[in-house]
């Protein structure tokens, strides 16, 4: 072999070497949990999707429904003991936590299905993992706490019957979604001990990082931009939270951990189960910045400053 056809030979050997490496790391499939873009595409449709009742209905309205007898599943992600204690006439008891993901397949997709929670923000999260899984899902504002219990004649459908599902159901879920929502609840159990625990944190810790200026904290505004430029917790950026919301996530830190806040807590709670899904670590503040319907929850009801820099 001449001088010259061993240099080519060993270009091609370098060559292929190279090419190896490099499909071995950088051009390699990651370990993720959505590498078909299935769960992606599913979060940015439900914001870019968003109906005007941005997916919650009021609890006078779900009261009637309940009253006029209309078709839907109501699903009470309450504990078992509240559940026990009394419920929507109809409701199912479904807990919210790991146990949730695994009884997808137990709900009806052929009817609205209504969810509430104790005040509002777990079934905010719950709203938007439910649509994404493909069932037509609103929560009812504020919860049993404070908006079911308070609506006049509610007594008249709440029982303390216990409900089940209908054991011939079994609809179909996405495999990837279903796996998606698996992993989301299953992450609880790493917050469980934390500030974070339920994917929320509670006002005093949230200003606990804010005065100590944490780096690896943020703040998410997702009121309107006219109700955020009259006051907001310092250094938060704004995303009003509405239809097309999702096309400013990309502007948000994925190495840091982002703290959502609304008014009461629910639509942040939406932002969160969706940005969980994405990828990032969010986590909602309790109770947002506060309304008189929250009573002493939330920040500006714990006393906490909003600014307007």
């Amino acid at each position: 072999m001449s001088k010259k056809s061993r240099i080519l030979v060993l270009l091609v050997v370098i060559l292929s070497v190279v090419t190896l490496s490099a499909c071995s790391t950088g051009t390699a499939q990651t370990d993720t949990k959505d590498e078909t873009g299935v769960v992606e595409q599913a979060v940015n449709d439900y914001f870019a999707n968003m109906p005007e009742d941005i997916y919650k209905i009021d609890q006078v309205a779900f009261v009637d429904k309940v009253k006029a007898g209309e078709a839907m599943t109501i699903l009470d992600i309450r504990s078992a003991d509240a559940y026990a204690q009394g419920h929507i006439k109809g409701a199912i008891s479904m807990p919210w936590g790991p146990n949730f993901a695994e009884n997808l397949t137990k709900i009806p997709n052929d009817k609205p299905v209504m969810i509430y929670c104790v005040t509002g923000q777990t079934a905010g999260q719950t709203v938007l993992l439910l649509n994404v899984a493909g069932f037509d899902t609103k929560s009812v504002n504020l919860g049993w706490n404070l908006g079911i219990s308070k609506v006049e004649g509610v007594d008249a459908v709440t029982e303390t019957t216990v409900n089940a599902f209908d054991a011939s159901v079994n609809t179909e879920i996405d495999a990837d979604i279903q796996k998606a929502i698996e992993d989301y609840y299953t992450g609880l159990s790493d917050v469980a001990e934390t500030t974070y625990a339920n994917y929320k944190i509670t006002e005093d810790a949230a200003k606990a990082a804010l005065d100590a200026k944490d780096a690896s904290v943020t703040f998410l505004d997702a009121r309107k931009a006219d109700d955020f430029a009259k006051g907001h917790i310092e250094g938060a950026v704004n995303i009003p939270f509405g239809k097309g919301m999702e096309t400013q996530f990309s502007t948000l830190p994925m190495d840091k951990t982002i703290i959502v806040y609304c008014y009461t807590g629910q639509t942040a709670a939406q932002t969160v189960a969706g940005l969980r899904l994405l990828g990032y670590d969010a986590v909602s503040l309790n109770s947002g910045t506060g309304t008189a319907a929250t009573g002493t929850a939330g920040w500006t009801n714990k006393g906490y400053p909003l600014v307007t820099n």
